[in-house]
């Protein structure tokens, strides 16, 4: 047959795939019944110089799909770029090598640096299914991965992308490992790290199974999603930027296994050791200060759990030369007042605006991080008090405002249309709040999709409440939302454990 024979023509569905390159194809097709495709079958289309691996939807109704023609979902038809009557050329791809590598892992099998290599590259290459990229995902989770696998995974996610080259210039880089609502310091610490000269180009990630990621908070007060030709251009101007990684092309196939556990609801300490110092490395970065807050509702939750995430870190570093502080801290209950991306950067802005009702829990914590940092980067810079010092004289904020400029304009964060409050039951003291239940309670009210979705705290831990005082408030963009979050609220009275006086 020829590659006439294999093409159809090319439509857009108009539908929203999460990322994952579908095509739509009618069931009596003649691609369809000479090549034997059937639904869920990984099948290449090829259209002049590109092509894509997409995932088949086979339909049955003739009125929405004619016979002689195919429809993309929005990634495929942006990764194939079709003309107006555009045909593509249809066939099986080839068996993805990675495929039996997964599967000796889903059995139990010690994985070798080439075979994540090939893994990887096969990811990155849109060969592997999503059900392939879940099965891999999950046989890695718990403590599926030992040191060495990690390191594996590291420099294989690392390998997969480019790595930036700052010269001789020493790169600073923090991370937090989440699980804690609203601890959004970065943009704090990369404003007084950079006023205070040094380089801090920071990569940042969408949220994965938090109401807000680094990446969704900054984009509400600038863009985020730049390449790395103005990504230098910031950096060179500000020393600092704050931008999304998946734009890079810095450990990019990171970015693909975020599509896949961002719907599953989790991430493995393998997995997140890897995604997170292959960025470090990929970014250019030398020194980076890695912020674990532990707390029985936190990700991290025990000093055990620490001392053993903090042990894969640093053999991770070493491994790929990476100089690394891990700073341990309160992961007892969410910090700031704001849970959701628009909320968490109006405390962010309180902080560097001085502000006397800025949170001070999120304050102590960006000016102890960037302590870390500027101790690691020694030379006159490791004065004690110079991180508070450009924070409190307003020079962190001018140098935030000048990073978010370079990117492309600074922007005020604002409220959602629609707001309840939650009420306290009963009198007494607020002596515990559930990191995971008022997350949760954000991302049923729209966040991190909805920027201005989320939870606003009216108490924190220690403080005396009356019946019928405001706990927190749910903030939302639509009246269904809002509803679907409160009712999630009542249910679960006991996100804030509140003690009556005795």
């Amino acid at each position: 047959m020829t590659a006439e024979d294999h093409s159809l023509r090319l439509l857009l569905a108009g539908i929203d795939t999460y990322s994952q390159p579908v095509v739509y194809m009618h069931e009596d097709c003649h691609v369809c019944r000479s090549e034997g495709f059937r639904a869920l079958a990984r099948v290449r289309i090829d259209c002049g110089d590109r092509w894509v691996i997409a995932s088949l939807n086979v339909v049955t109704d003739g009125d929405w799909l004619p016979v002689d023609a195919a429809a993309l979902s929005d990634t495929a038809w942006a990764a194939l770029q079709p003309g107006d009557g555009a045909r593509g050329v249809f066939s099986h791809p080839e068996p993805p090598a990675a495929a039996s590598v997964i599967r000796a892992k889903v059995y139990g099998e010690r994985l070798g640096q080439a075979q994540f290599d090939t893994i990887m590259r096969d990811a990155l290459a849109q060969r592997l299914s999503d059900l392939d990229l879940a099965a891999f995902v999950t046989a890695c989770a718990a403590d599926r991965l030992d040191f060495d696998e990690t390191i594996g995974l590291t420099r294989a996610m690392q390998g997969a992308g480019e790595t930036l080259d700052w010269g001789d210039r020493l790169v600073l880089d923090k991370h937090c490992v989440g699980g804690l609502p609203g601890n959004r310091t970065t943009p704090i610490v990369v404003a007084i790290v950079a006023a205070a000269g040094h380089l801090i180009p920071k990569t940042s990630s969408r949220a994965i199974t938090s109401p807000a990621g680094t990446a969704d908070t900054m984009e509400v007060m600038a863009p985020v999603a730049l390449d790395i030709p103005d990504m230098r251009r910031v950096v060179e101007a500000q020393g600092g930027c704050i931008v999304w990684g998946g734009g890079l092309h810095l450990s990019p196939v990171d970015d693909v296994l975020i599509r896949i556990e961002r719907p599953l609801d989790f991430d493995s300490e393998g997995q997140l050791v890897a995604s997170v110092l292959s960025k470090k490395a990929a970014a250019g970065a030398k020194r980076v200060v890695i912020d674990v807050p532990v707390g029985p509702t936190a990700k991290v939750r025990s000093q055990a759990a620490a001392a053993a995430l903090s042990a894969r870190f640093e053999a991770v570093a070493e491994a790929i030369g990476l100089d690394l502080m891990i700073q341990i801290s309160d992961g007892s209950q969410p910090v700031g007042r704001g849970i959701g991306p628009a909320l968490e950067a109006m405390d962010v802005l309180k902080v560097l605006r001085r502000d006397p009702d800025a949170p001070a829990d999120l304050r102590d914590r960006a000016l102890t991080l960037a302590r870390a940092l500027l101790d690691m980067g020694g030379g006159t810079a490791a004065r004690h008090n110079l991180a508070r010092e450009l924070l409190d004289s307003g020079e962190a904020e001018r140098r935030f405002v000048a990073i978010c400029e370079a990117q492309g304009g600074f922007t005020e964060p604002q409220f959602a249309p629609h707001r309840m409050p939650v009420e306290a039951p009963r009198d007494g003291m607020v002596t515990a709040i559930d990191n995971r239940r008022i997350a949760r309670v954000a991302k049923l009210a729209g966040a991190p999709q909805r920027p201005r979705a989320g939870v606003l705290l009216r108490a924190q831990r220690g403080d005396q409440v009356h019946r019928g005082a405001p706990l927190f408030e749910i903030h939302a963009e639509t009246p269904g939302e809002l509803a679907y979050a409160h009712h999630y609220a009542a249910s679960n009275p006991g996100m804030f454990r509140i003690e009556e006086p005795s």
